[in-house]
């Protein structure tokens, strides 16, 4: 399958959940190129941003295993990686 580059950004509405969070990057890192993450102390809630690289099945597979976690919201966007 064609290789794509992409965005996940997942939203944690509680900070309860990061463990599992953490866990699912993990088993994915192979896609995984870079991670940025964002607590706000005042608050119970997280940012985390990443950006991968894989074909659309590991990508969604990864989103989605993210987004079926309670309190946490995954959204992806891909392109096609264009050689030049």
């Amino acid at each position: 399958m064609e290789k794509r580059i992409g965005t996940i950004t997942v939203l944690l509405s509680d900070r309860g959940a990061a463990a599992l969070v953490n866990e699912v990057i993990s088993s994915h890192s192979d896609i995984v190129l870079a991670r940025q993450g964002l607590p706000f102390h005042d608050r119970p809630t997280a940012v985390i941003s990443l950006i991968v690289e894989g074909d659309v099945n590991e990508i969604n597979s990864l989103s989605g295993q993210l987004g079926k976690i309670p309190n946490v919201s995954a959204k992806a966007v891909v392109t096609k990686i264009v050689s030049s």
